[in-house]
């Protein structure tokens, strides 16, 4: 595909292993090749700095003390001076050769900000995050404007880093991510670009394999978390429910799992769902627990030192 805009791509990493260098690999056989690759690589003491494999990529240390999910992308962001700047994570591995410009497609239509990729599932992955994914990246593609925030809820403003496309000058003009942020650094920019009269694309022919299997403990820390953001951003979150849309994607998904005869998997979920549900209240009202409850209920310690 031949196009005038250029993209730089963006990637915290920490520990680099082998779905980095695949997604490294794939991103130079693109249809559209990115101007730059930047690594953020979040280092530990003694630790070393990876070795680029082509002169495309650059790689920056981020000490782990220092790093912030809005921050150290933002540190990112400065760093370009692309068209569009693609946010990756390092375990987001593109599907295809067109990623890059699929994305491309949904940013040149009219007053796009942002556009995301799909996320599938893992080769192997669990039936429930199989459905998980399915549900949140759905094969059909859509526009999310300030017209659906009635319609679609939080939905309107759901978008992810793991593979996201922003409109460079635009993100700039809107101040970029803001920070310390513990999550959800992509929702909430998402929501500035909604709220200025823009709209966010989610692009289902951009394709990326990402999932995770979970434990009870990780969905708890994962959803305080979450929780904490919402709490700390109350002036996006404040008027749109999460709880709403959660349980309807958990009905769904047990009654899905029952169908198919999964009545274990449907059971574990409904654990699964109860954990999640305590760890997002717990984050909602996270100033009244002490520190060294919120230290065990956190996934992210060093944001809270």
């Amino acid at each position: 595909m031949e196009t005038k805009n250029t993209v730089d791509v963006i990637i915290p990493v920490y520990k680099p292993g082998s779905e980095l260098k695949e997604l490294l690999s794939r991103l130079m056989k693109q249809s559209v090749i990115p101007e730059h690759i930047f690594i953020l690589q979040t280092m530990e003491e003694g630790e070393p700095l990876m070795k680029p494999l082509d002169e495309r990529i650059q790689v920056f240390p981020i000490k782990k003390e220092e790093f912030d999910h809005g921050r150290t992308r933002a540190y990112g962001a400065e760093l370009s001076e692309a068209d569009y700047i693609l946010f990756m994570t390092q375990d987001a591995i593109p599907a295809d050769h067109a990623l890059i410009e699929e994305l491309l497609k949904g940013m040149e239509k009219e007053n796009v900000g942002i556009a995301y990729g799909r996320q599938l599932a893992k080769k192997g992955a669990d039936l429930t995050e199989k459905l998980t994914r399915l549900h949140n990246y759905p094969e059909q593609e859509c526009l999310k404007t300030r017209a659906d925030l009635d319609t679609l809820g939080i939905k309107t403003y759901f978008c992810s880093d793991v593979c996201a496309m922003y409109d460079r000058v635009l993100y700039e003009e809107l101040g970029g991510f803001s920070y310390p942020t513990i999550f959800n650094e992509d929702m909430i920019m998402a929501s500035r670009v909604i709220q200025a009269g823009y709209g966010v694309f989610y692009a289902a022919k951009a394709k990326v394999f990402h999932s995770h299997s979970y434990t009870c403990r990780q969905q708890f820390v994962r959803n305080f978390d979450l929780g904490v953001s919402q709490s700390q951003y109350s002036e996006i979150f404040e008027n749109i429910s999460s709880e709403k849309e959660g349980a309807g994607f958990a009905k769904k998904t047990i009654l899905t799992l029952c169908k198919k005869g999964h009545f274990g998997k449907a059971v574990y979920f409904v654990w699964q769902c109860a954990f999640r549900l305590a760890g997002y209240k717990l984050g909602r009202n996270y100033e009244r627990l002490p520190k060294n409850v919120i230290l065990h209920c956190t996934m992210s310690p060093g944001y809270w030192k």
